[in-house]
């Protein structure tokens, strides 16, 4: 094989990663409680409920901006509200909120609110 077959070394993008890229701590969220808004389960499909809800429980925030993502993180150390955006395959936006004292969570969506 001659040099100019040998394939190109690409960059990996390990030096500097995209933030939406960077290693995410992982959580163990305690959901108290789970309820769904009529609303929701009328409008969101059982399968996006569990997924949403099981990337929520492990700390994926989800669609939220990094600062939001941060203020999550922090609430998970200080005992404060979490709040995660999620969509469906449809792109259909719904939220699931837990509350500070981890009693319960919400599915809900937007309008809900």
């Amino acid at each position: 094989m001659s040099n100019s077959d040998s394939p190109t070394p690409q960059p990996s993008g390990a030096e500097h990663p995209a933030p939406e890229k960077r290693p995410r701590k992982s959580w163990n969220v305690k959901l108290g409680q789970v309820v769904v808004t009529s609303n929701a389960a009328d409008q969101l499909p059982n399968s996006a409920l569990l997924i949403g809800l099981t990337r929520h429980a492990c700390g994926d925030w989800g669609d939220v901006c990094e600062d939001d993502w941060q203020l999550n993180n922090e609430a998970m150390e200080f005992n404060n509200r979490l709040h995660s955006v999620y969509h469906t395959a449809q792109g259909v936006v719904f939220w699931i909120i837990t509350e500070w004292d981890r009693s319960i969570t919400t599915i809900l969506l937007p309008d809900d609110y």
